[in-house]
């Protein structure tokens, strides 16, 4: 089917031919989050293997709060990226360039606050979570120094998805290749060689992070973007800043909730468990990021195609793409359960040598990931929500699987089932979401169907061939 409106900005997104693009605009994210996340946990490894067991859960005590900072980054990320996709889309580049530098305001500003909230206090929050006395030290050394950063993380979350908003994948790759090396270069050196211990990894994770930024900013400041950036665009504008928030705030909100819901994990496994299980927690959690990830890019790829396509009103296109999307994502949900349920043991041995927390691992994952395979669908969404600017089924999204449903669950299925129950909320919150999905779906592809049908109608009826 041809494009029924003609080029008018020259851009990427611009074309019909939606299944390469998806490929495209996802490939480029996969390996930049690939290598990123390899990097994240290239940290537990090292901690893991240089530090000891009881490091690996101050590392995972200290994620919970580490989420929260990530909230913030998504939130200006996600809602700059739904304005400025569709703002491309329907033509109007000035306003996609507003957004651009109200993301760079807001994203300076709310790591501000979280750095006023945190810093002072690093101790109550990570007792509150659930700190022992024997993780808290590893904690507290990590969260002082990764939050004194939180303004070069945020700010760099921010870009990556305003990158993607305007198609540019192979910079947001870059951008998180360039960090993820240099960050496993530093912890090399600084946790082996230097032994730094976690300090250390705090060290080399803030370093990297800033390089990612600064090379995403020079990006931006070079002129070699397809916005670009004007000092009165930095002036907070209100209408661009409602419409960021009231989809970034979904993102947002939902980060807070699994914040939340990690305190409430955190705090039953350490009552049902104790350090061993909190540490083989943190490493399903990284087992999970990588889960994930294949769902989480192709959803990322889908949202710069759909909100460009919703905003240019080329709804078949749209259709084909969340299709072509939740095909894709669920195959490679599929695989990651298979992968995980066949070799648990030699997954989790990558992390540790300590044969406790190797078996309480494999225990705790084959509970953990049994719904799996439902996730593709779920995580894609989550990003269809977001793309299109419908606040408050991403709103409903965000918060239903860490705040409706998993901490529900846990309260409950842990007084049932101990530790067991503990990780078995984990597969009742991804069911429980899986539906919510689908049902609030099912409007919105309905409401693509006709419009796209009647478009289809009036060119048949208007005699206009495509």
């Amino acid at each position: 089917m041809g494009n029924p409106i003609p080029n008018r900005n020259n851009n990427i997104l611009d074309t019909d031919r939606i299944g390469w693009l998806l490929f495209k605009m996802a490939m480029p994210a996969f390996i930049g989050m690939f290598v990123q996340t390899t990097y994240n946990v290239v940290n537990t490894i090292f901690i893991g293997h240089f530090v000891g067991t009881e490091a690996i859960a101050g590392l995972s005590i200290v994620f919970p709060l580490q989420m929260f900072a990530w909230g913030l980054g998504m939130m200006v990320g996600i809602g700059g990226l739904s304005v400025i996709s569709k703002s491309i889309g329907a033509g109007d580049n000035a306003r996609a360039e507003r957004a651009l530098g109200n993301c760079f305001t807001v994203s300076i500003a709310v790591s501000l606050v979280v750095m006023i909230l945190i810093l002072p206090f690093v101790d109550f929050w990570l007792k509150l979570i659930g700190a022992s006395p024997t993780d808290l030290p590893y904690a507290h050394d990590y969260l002082t120094i990764i939050i004194s950063a939180t303004v070069f993380n945020t700010l760099g979350m921010a870009l990556m998805n305003l990158v993607r908003a305007e198609g540019n994948t192979r910079v947001g790759m870059t951008a998180m290749l360039l960090g993820a090396f240099l960050n496993i270069i530093l912890d090399s050196i600084f946790i082996v060689w230097l032994k730094w211990g976690v300090k250390g990894a705090a060290l080399g994770t803030i370093i990297a992070q800033t390089t990612s930024m600064v090379y995403l900013l020079i990006y931006y400041l070079s002129g070699n973007s397809y916005l670009k950036i004007h000092k009165h665009n930095f002036i907070p504008d209100l209408k661009i800043l409602k419409s960021m928030f009231a989809i970034g705030s979904a993102s947002f909100m939902q980060t807070v909730g699994s914040s939340i819901s990690g305190m409430i994990l955190i705090h039953g496994v350490v009552t049902y468990g104790g350090d061993i299980a909190v540490s083989a927690f943190g490493i399903i959690q990284r087992i999970m990021m990588f889960s994930n990830m294949p769902a989480l890019v192709t959803g990322q790829g889908l949202q710069p195609i759909l909100g460009y396509n919703y905003g240019a009103k080329r709804y078949h296109l749209a259709i084909k793409g969340i299709y072509l999307a939740y095909g894709a994502s669920t195959v490679m949900s599929v695989a990651a359960f298979i992968l995980v349920y066949l070799f648990p043991g030699a997954i989790i041995r990558i992390f540790s040598s300590d044969p406790a927390l190797i078996s309480t691992g494999i225990y705790a994952a084959r509970l953990a990931f049994l719904a799996l395979p439902l996730m593709g669908l779920v995580m894609v969404s989550q990003m269809i929500f977001q793309a299109l600017g419908r606040a408050v089924q991403a709103f409903i999204a965000a918060i239903a699987r860490p705040i409706l449903f998993l901490i529900p669950a846990v309260l409950v299925l842990s007084r049932f089932w101990k530790l067991d129950g503990v990780f078995l909320s984990l597969p009742a919150a991804d069911i429980l979401t899986f539906i919510l999905a689908v049902i609030l779906l099912g409007p919105i592809i309905s409401e693509f169907r006709k419009a796209a049908k009647k478009q289809k109608d009036n060119t048949e009826s208007s005699g206009i061939t495509e």
